[in-house]
């Protein structure tokens, strides 16, 4: 299960003042995202981005 909060294409909106998803997502994508059906988001990408050094250590 992916976390949204702690993807890299999660970001605030100052124009609709709210977080959203970056990605294009298809309509049934959306759906599922929208019902929080979205178990393991094909997009999600780790916005840590000290993983790959702590991954290198």
């Amino acid at each position: 299960m992916t976390n949204c909060e702690a993807c890299a294409y999660y970001s605030y909106d100052e124009d609709y003042e709210c977080y959203i998803c970056e990605m294009d997502l298809d309509e049934d994508e959306m759906l599922k995202f929208l019902s929080s059906t979205f178990d393991a988001c094909p997009y999600y990408r780790s916005g840590d981005e000290y993983s790959v050094v702590r991954h290198q250590m």
